[in-house]
């Protein structure tokens, strides 16, 4: 027989708005009911003409179903200051959902011409700072936009999905979940840097963005460290791509899972508000009363069921990624709304589809919205005197960041590579490791800043070393409630999708740097987000705001974690961040000795990369005594290579090592055996290639003669590619030793062991720089 399944104890609660429709404290005033309307109604003609006039390019249906309650965050719930749209104090809105950014983007234009109409005073001086009408012809176009009135105006390149260049936008979101993360990130920051008095972070989302796997991390992330200030807000429309009913629905399963949005938030600890009829602004209202109410210190999350692509003539999947054809009978009927209810008629399409032609159609139309709200002016006025209350409630909230939190700038300009702390001077012949070092070097930069450093970890705290970077602050996991001042973040367990996307907000929210750690094997999976990271960082600093560089501790790197076989001991890593990143925005760093780690890893961080992420692995190894071997000291590691070994004489090769592993059967078996039997060759160790390439070209080849480059050959723990920037001739390339040069993975055995069978032990080194020599010599090298 089956018994009855009940709920395990929650801490958040579900609440039904039908509960409260009778129920006069809770309804929305006429006035707000009204000036919403006609606000949602010129929105939606702008959704319209944003898809049309692109032309037919973004995803209206979403951005329909969703604006009715972000307007009434917008002009109702959140504060704010319109001038001022860095302002960390500041509630904050983040779409998750980036497909929707053709709605932020009609939003955001929408309120800044209110406040022009109604109340100039409220907008930035700046017009960096604001997203004018005119920007709307910027929608999905990039600077080299050669249109007349894209030029004219100063447009501002609109992304297909949401980048932090546009004012009030914090990070880029859309891929696959990672918005969610980074949203809560932010919400976390926030938390930590102001406490109780903490900004709200609302986030934008939809059921289908709800099926990524991060999101499910992200939300156990939320409710575990008991965020009270993110509010996720979901669009429940039931259509994606391909789906009508991605979720189940009472008695209906789902095409893609078998939740409905308000299960999975309770599940996971959320309280659960329900909004039957997500297009109703009196619901809409009493929903945000209802959550602004609760007390419990849970995340909240509000369910809005609706139709995608409501009143606009098309539904469900279909409006997803389109719409109207360009200037069909569909898309002006989809703009009657507007016409009658502030009488105005739209200009009809005539002539030629050049993009000249179709601008200039665009502009009046977007000018038909402009004269009808001047002559209008009970909308604008309505909505200028909503965002003058947004910004009375950000001033009554008097929000200050709490005391003891340093500064996080600090971590970039503070400390010096020359200027080592004597917890970072080593004794030669003792053992340590590259990992618990790394974690030494990140807990001294937390302890000096006062907590600047939040790290998570995929379970994996005291096997990486990450566990040292909180080790100063108050044992366990953050908590708002019961460990506010803990460092160390619990991240959903094994989840280093989730962790990523969570560190990379909290570095996007300006406060701090987040640290998420795992295996080096695993950086695939926190790699979208830090690329979408590293995007924002760039349209954030060109916006004029001053986010953080996110940090991935990638331990146990390639084959030293060789028991653990080669779906852990994997060489690949290190290929998925060099070169696939813009030049400057991504730092990696290979130390071989422990007394590398903090020149390097402090002259990485002065230099603000978006995503920094050193490589370090698990074995102990003996200090290494640089006098004895010859070798250059460390503080020639920022260079991003230096010397084992130079040429006694004229040198008759020149060998280029990447990898701690290898490195030490370098040290320990190869430069012993060629010091006594030769050849005599260069050995230089490769400590980060961004850094060697950051030096002015003129120290480049000063360090490393161009000539070398012409005929060394390489030793790596990593892939091949990842050499091919350091050899440059056929002799080298054929010589090159490699974890994968036999074309197969490797098995499961000790470091030793694996390095043998990879041909990387101490006798095939030597063998192979020993041929490598012999070809040099040869006319086969210059083939």
């Amino acid at each position: 027989m089956s018994r009855t399944f009940e709920w395990g104890k929650k801490r958040g609660v579900f609440v039904d708005v039908t509960d409260y429709l009778d129920n006069p404290k809770y309804q929305i005033s006429k006035e707000d009911a009204a000036g919403l309307e006609r606000l949602d109604t010129v929105y939606r003609a702008l959704v319209s003409l944003l898809y049309n006039y692109v032309p037919t390019s973004g995803h209206p249906g979403g951005s329909i179903s969703s604006g009715r309650f972000v307007e009434h965050l917008l002009y109702k719930d959140m504060a704010y200051d319109l001038a001022h749209p860095l302002q960390d104090e500041a509630d904050i809105i983040s779409y998750a959902a980036g497909h929707k950014a053709l709605g932020l983007y009609a939003l955001w234009a929408l309120r800044n011409e209110c406040a022009r109409i109604a109340a100039p005073q409220l907008l930035a001086q700046d017009e960096k700072h604001q997203l004018r009408l005119e920007d709307l012809l910027g929608f999905r176009h990039n600077t080299v936009q050669g249109t007349p009135l894209f030029k004219k105006f100063h447009v501002k390149a609109l992304g297909g999905h949401p980048e932090p260049l546009v004012p009030f936008v914090r990070t880029s979101t859309g891929a696959s979940g990672v918005g969610d993360g980074s949203a809560v990130g932010l919400a976390l920051a926030a938390a930590d840097a102001y406490g109780e008095n903490c900004p709200q972070v609302h986030i934008v989302e939809g059921e289908g963005g709800m099926t990524a796997g991060r999101v499910s991390e992200a939300a156990a992330m939320a409710a575990t460290a008991q965020l009270k200030n993110a509010v996720f807000h979901i669009d429940w429309n039931e259509a994606s791509i391909e789906s009508e009913r991605v979720t189940a629905d009472g008695e209906h399963p789902g095409d893609y899972v078998q939740w409905n949005p308000m299960e999975f938030f309770y599940m996971h600890d959320f309280n659960v508000i329900r909004v039957p009829n997500g297009h109703d602004f009196n619901q809409i209202h009493i929903a945000h009363q209802l959550a602004a109410e609760l007390s419990n210190h849970q995340p909240t999350a509000i369910v809005y069921r609706t139709v995608k692509g409501w009143h606009y003539g098309i539904e469900g999947k279909a409006s997803h990624g389109s719409g109207h054809k360009f200037a069909s009978e569909g898309f002006y009927q989809s703009l009657a709304e507007f016409e009658k209810t502030f009488g105005v008629s739209f200009p009809r399409f005539e002539g030629d589809k050049t993009a000249e032609n179709i601008e200039k159609y665009y502009w009046n139309s977007l000018l038909t919205v402009r004269q009808a709200l001047e002559a209008d002016k009970q909308t604008a006025a309505y909505a200028a005197a909503c965002l003058q209350e947004a910004s009375a409630r950000l001033a009554a909230h008097a929000r200050t960041v709490r005391a003891g939190l340093g500064n996080s700038k600090d971590l970039y300009r503070r400390f010096s590579p020359e200027q080592v702390p004597a917890e970072f001077v080593f004794e030669v012949g003792a053992s340590y490791t590259t990992r618990g070092v790394l974690g030494k070097v990140l807990a001294y930069l937390n302890k000096q800043t006062n907590g600047t450093i939040l790290t998570a970890s995929a379970d994996l705290y005291g096997s990486t070393g990450a566990a040292e970077i909180s080790k100063d602050f108050p044992a366990g996991n953050f908590n708002t409630l019961s460990n506010p001042l803990s460092r160390r973040l619990s991240a959903g367990g094994i989840c280093e999708d989730g962790m990523a996307a969570l560190c990379t907000g909290i570095s996007a929210f300006g406060k701090h740097v987040g640290v998420a750690s795992s295996y080096g094997a695993f950086l695939a999976f926190e790699h979208v987000a830090a690329r979408l990271h590293a995007i924002g960082v760039q349209a954030a600093r060109e916006a004029g705001a001053d986010p953080n560089t996110f940090i991935m501790f990638n331990g146990h790197a390639s084959l030293p974690t060789g028991e653990d076989g080669p779906t852990h001991a994997d060489p690949q890593a290190l290929q998925l961040l060099q070169d696939n990143f813009p030049k400057g925005s991504c730092i990696t760093i290979t130390p071989l000795e422990v007394d590398e780690i903090w020149p390097l890893t402090v002259k990485a961080l002065s230099m603000r990369p978006a995503v920094f992420a050193p490589f370090v692995v698990r074995p102990s190894y003996k200090f290494m005594d640089r006098a004895a071997l010859g070798a250059e000291p460390a503080a020639k590691a920022v260079n991003g290579v230096y010397y084992l070994r130079r040429a006694k004489g004229t040198a008759e090769g020149t060998v280029l090592v990447q990898g701690a592993g290898v490195g030490r059967i370098v040290v320990e078996k190869l430069l012993p055996r060629l010091n006594k039997e030769g050849p005599d060759v260069n050995v230089l160790y490769i400590t980060s290639r961004e850094l060697f390439e950051a030096l002015p070209q003129e120290e480049q080849n000063k360090i490393l003669p161009p000539q070398l480059f012409q005929t060394a050959m390489g030793i790596t723990d990593f892939t091949l590619p990842t050499l091919d920037c350091w050899i440059n001739s056929l002799a080298g390339r054929r010589h090159t030793l490699y974890p994968h040069r036999d074309g197969r993975f490797l098995a499961s055995a000790s470091a030793e062991k694996v390095y043998a069978e990879a041909g990387l032990d101490g006798e095939h080194l030597f063998a192979a720089v020993c041929a490598y020599v012999q070809d040099l010599k040869g006319a086969a090298a210059w083939l």
